[in-house]
Parts: C-alpha cells; structure tokens; sequence
C-alpha cells in the first residue's frame, strides 16, 4: 500500500480502503489524490498512520491493508462519485444516511385561464409556473383542503365537459365551462388560495368549521376524515415566534448524533414563513463524521429534478465540504446557491429551533429499549439493524415460483419497500441466488439495509457472504431455518425449535426468547409475501394452461413456449413468426387466431 500511495497522481478522485478480507472500509474524495491520501501517513521513521487523524480514521487506517482509486476530472466530480459509492456500498468507516425520498410540492400553471393545483415531485415544464413545498407530509391533505375550501375548477376533465356539472350543482366549482365566472374573478379565487397555502389560519378554521358541521348532521365518517386532514395540515410547521421583516426563502438543515443513532431536522421557510419540516434518523452512529453528514445529507435532498430549491441553505453546524457542496448545487441548478451557518440574528434563531427539534427527538428514541440493539449484541452485528430485508422464496413442484422480500424499518413494516421476484432457477439455492444478486444489483438506487435475513441454513447464509464480498458490500446477514425431524421441518406451534446461522456459528435459543420471536417475526412476514405471490400467480397459470389447453396445445408443447418466452403475457405478445419459430405453423395459427 505504501507504494501506491507514493504513486498516486494529482489528479482530483476517488480512494477506497479495503482490510485484509476486501471489506470495503472508507471512500473518501480529493481535489488532489497524492496530497489527501498522504496526508493520512507518517512515512518515517516508520509507515503509520498521522496521529493527528481523529480516531476513527486510525482505526481505520489501521484495519486497512489495499487502497484503491479512481481519476475524475473535477473535484465536483469525486464529490458526486464519493456520495454514490458510500450510498451503494455501505462502507464500514463512513456515516450512511437513510435515503431521502423525494418530497412532493403544489403547483400551479397560470398560463391558462382556470388553472387548477396540482402535486409534483420534479420540475414541470412551463412559464408561469408556481411552485410551494416542499412538504414531506400533509402535502396531499393540504391540496385536498383548497378544492374543499375554495370552489377551483375541480378535475382535469371539467373544462373540457363544457357543461356545468355536479361540483357546480353542490358550489364546489363556479362552472367556468360554462363561462358562469370570469378569468379575473375566478384568479382573486387563486390569490386567495395561494395566500393560504403558506398562512393556514383561515384555511384550517374553515375546516373546522365543516367538521363541525358534518358532525351536527351525524355524518361521523367524514367528519373523522376532515379531523385527520386538519390534523395532518396543523403537523406540516414546527411552531416558531421569529418573525422575519422580509419574505425570505430559506432551507435548514440540522444534524446531531446521539447514543444510538442521530438525527435530521430540515426546516423549509417560504415567503418569511415556516411552511414544512420534517425529521428522519440514522445509524452508524459509532462512526459519527458530521463533514461527512451534511454533504450527504444535501446531495441527496438537492436532486437535479427538485422544485424550487431556496438560494440559502442554513446548516447548524459548518462543514468541511460546505464551499464544494454548494458550488456543485449551483452547477447542478445553474444558479448560485449559499450555504451559511449564522451565529446570530433570526436566522441563528432558526437554526436553534431546528436543534432544539433534534434535541427533543433523541430524547424521545434513547428513552426506549430496542429490540434492534439486543438483536445486534446478540449476533455482534456491525451496526443496530433499524433497516431489515428478509427474504423467502415459493413454488410448487417447480410451478409458480417467485420471491419475496419484505423490510422493517424503525420498528415498523415498510409495505412501500416489499418487493416481488419472478423467479427462473430450478432448485432453491438457484433461486436464492437470483433474488439477491438481483437485489444487489438495486443498491445504487435503492440502498443496502442494516441487515439481510434469509429463510435457510448454512448455504444460504454462505451464498449471501460471497455475493456481498464480490460487490464489495458491507452487510450483515443471519439465516434462520427449522429442525429437521425425520427430514421435516418441525413447525408445531409454540415449540418450533429454530435454528440461526450467523457469520459467527450456529445459535439456537430458547422457544420463549423474544429475539428469536422478532426474527421469527421477519421471516413469517416474509414467507407470507412470498407464498401469497405464488398463490395468485399459480392460480393465474393455471387458468391460462386451461385455456391453452382448450386451444389443442399439449403439456409438451406448453412448456416449450414457457421455457422460450417465460411468462404466458410474453407468449400473448408475441409475434407468429416467433411462435412459428419455436413450434410449428399449426401451432402459431392456433394461438394467433384461435376464436373460441
């Protein structure tokens, strides 16, 4: 290693750590490899690393054996390239943040006569459009809430009807398909509207007022529904009294570390006012780098495809990389973004409402106990598993079979996260391994959890070692499987002696142990995904081999065409020429233009 990095170029990059095993330990950027990467050493009297490191680098440094890098042409470049691998590859030594979904935000085109809002997570083409958000919950409810308020032109489709419909009937809408309202007055309808997107007094009180009136009329069900809009639009703003004397845009992000994980509070003020928040948290809390915290937590949030991203963005805490970060932001939108940390003013003050959030939300979480820090003492795993995909797979004899994984997420099913595999492997190791190299093949877009469990034994767990070793993935995995007796797995209820194969050997614990009740609890929830899939698509199989059947086409000549074109859609789709070319012309013309 010492001689690769006495060779390393000038050039801005990308380097990677690796330990003895080809664990990927750290990715790190440089506007200058050679420079950087020295000056992680001490080359005399002996090559060691730079005390003067923080001591998570050192044990790094002293675990690693093999550095790798890879030539950019910019530092904006490695900086990009950087946050893509941390978020794919999970290395051990750098902090990884949960994935930042895309927050929707309202719009409205007022290049038409009666626009209407609308919900949208990319930029949308057009001259005069208006963006507000974004807003990480209650975005819908808040879009509801205007149609329900203000009498908007209420779908799409009305002004193309050009007759006066329903919503008119019940003055929810003012038939401008009918010409009932004019464009000027129906825009003091918009002002209103848009004026109470960013001040919600008059908004909620309407609502209110509804509820109230839809609970006098014993209409309980929608007076419920009414509650919980009011209630998801009242939780979009953390309350503050700092009063600004300019309508000012602003974002503010702040970060702490806890204990057991940290967490992120994003602020977003619009025209002077605090419109949204919203907070998520994280792990690798152990390897806490807050450089390494808030660049990612901007290029993650600040897509290319982002409305309205505010021209000053306030961090709690100054960074390292904050001057890159927000050159590369400028780039990325073609216009200059700041990234500032005030120590005083009301913009100061914002900040310390963000980590005065932050404060409270890990005084929350630390006062629990987690059954994901007893899994991860248990198993010695390499970080507490808040994140967990756990797989299983389905057949019948061969028919049908698919996969399924299934994640838990902040002591919670994530059912948006399931994901279903079609799987074309024979024997079931095969099928393991489709379903997690598949996977694997995800994790740029879709990040690697904290943990993987699988339904199995031994082999299963090995298969998932040596697939994560060749990407170079650090992951934990554990396989659970059920006694064999008489070659049967023992599922009586209540007594089912299961089995776990971890990196460090085989535990059994007792029936009543609550942590084998949560791991039984993943790959239950797993099994039922998977066989639920298989269920309705053998039933669906089923009934296309009968219709096949009835057609004259025999079991032979059935699997034939499965085994060539894999699904009975394909073989649907497919043209006569191609089914000519797997069979014969009688069967092509039966499929093509069989009438029954």
């Amino acid at each position: 290693m010492q001689s690769v990095i006495k060779d390393l170029p000038v050039s801005a990059g990308v380097y990677q750590y690796f330990d003895t095993n080809g664990k990927l330990l750290y990715v790190g950027k440089a506007k200058n490899l050679k420079n950087r990467v020295k000056s992680y050493w001490r080359f005399s009297p002996e090559f060691r690393p730079n005390p003067t490191q923080s001591s998570r680098i050192i044990k790094m440094l002293y675990e690693a054996s093999r550095l790798e890098y890879i030539v950019v042409e910019t530092e904006e470049d490695a900086l990009i390239l950087e946050n893509s691998l941390i978020k794919q590859l999970k290395p051990k030594y750098n902090i990884l943040l949960r994935d930042d979904k895309t927050y929707p935000y309202i719009y409205i085109d007022e290049s038409v006569a009666y626009p209407r809002f609308e919900i949208t997570r990319k930029v949308i083409k057009g001259k005069n459009i208006t963006y507000y958000g974004p807003f990480p919950t209650g975005g819908k409810a808040l879009l509801d809430a205007l149609y329900e308020v203000y009498p908007l032109v209420q779908k799409k489709s009305c002004l193309k009807e050009g007759k006066a419909c329903l919503f008119y009937q019940i003055k929810k809408c003012l038939a401008p398909c009918e010409g009932k309202v004019s464009p000027e007055a129906y825009g003091e309808i918009v002002t209103q509207a848009k004026t109470s997107i960013v001040k919600r007094k008059d908004l909620l009180s309407a609502l209110e007022e509804k509820m109230t009136n839809l609970a006098m009329q014993e209409r309980y069900e929608e007076a419920a529904a009414m509650r919980d809009s009011i209630n998801a639009i009242s939780s979009l703003t953390i309350s503050s009294n700092i009063d600004f004397a300019n309508a000012m845009d602003l974002d503010i992000f702040a970060i702490l570390n806890g204990d057991e994980k940290g967490v992120i509070v994003k602020l977003f003020m619009r025209g002077g006012k605090i419109i949204s928040s919203s907070y998520s948290y994280f792990r690798h809390t152990h390897i806490f780098d807050e450089n390494e915290a808030y660049k990612q937590a901007l290029l993650e949030f600040y897509t290319i495809d982002t409305p309205n991203i505010s021209k000053q963005i306030l961090t709690a805490h100054t960074f390292e990389d904050s001057e890159q970060v927000a050159h590369s932001l400028s780039a990325r939108f073609n216009k200059k973004i700041e990234i500032l940390t005030p120590q005083r003013g009301p913009k100061a003050k914002l900040i310390s409402l963000a980590l005065q959030n932050c404060e409270e939300l890990l005084r929350k979480t630390q006062s629990d106990t987690l059954m994901e820090q007893k899994i991860a003492d248990l198993f010695d795993l390499s970080v507490i598993p808040y994140r967990v995909e756990t797989f299983d797979n389905s057949h019948l004899m061969g028919a049908a079979t698919v996969g399924g994984m299934v994640v838990w997420d902040e002591n919670k099913w994530d059912k948006t996260a399931y994901r279903r595999y079609i799987l074309h492997e024979r024997d079931e190791y095969g099928q393991m391994k489709e379903m997690l190299s598949r996977r694997i093949e995800k994790f740029k877009e879709e990040p690697a959890p904290d943990l993987w469990i699988l339904d199995g034994g031994q082999a299963n767990l090995n298969l998932a070692k040596k697939l994560l070793k060749e990407a170079h993935v650090n992951l934990d995995v554990i396989a659970i499987a059920k006694e064999k007796l008489d070659a049967k797995a023992h599922r009586a209820k209540g007594a089912a002696k299961d089995i776990l194969y971890t990196s460090h050997g085989v535990l059994e614990l007792k029936a009543n142990d609550k942590r084998l009740h949560w791991i039984q609890r993943q790959r239950d929830e797993a099994h039922r995904y998977a066989i639920t899939y298989h269920q309705n698509k053998k039933r669906k199989e089923d009934t296309q081999i009968s219709l096949l059947n009835k057609k004259g086409i025999g079991k032979a000549t059935l699997k034939k065409l499965i085994d060539y074109f894999g699904t009975f859609e394909a073989i649907e789709n497919a043209s006569y020429e191609e089914i000519e070319k797997v069979t014969n012309k009688k069967i092509s013309n039966i499929i093509k233009n069989y009438n029954p």
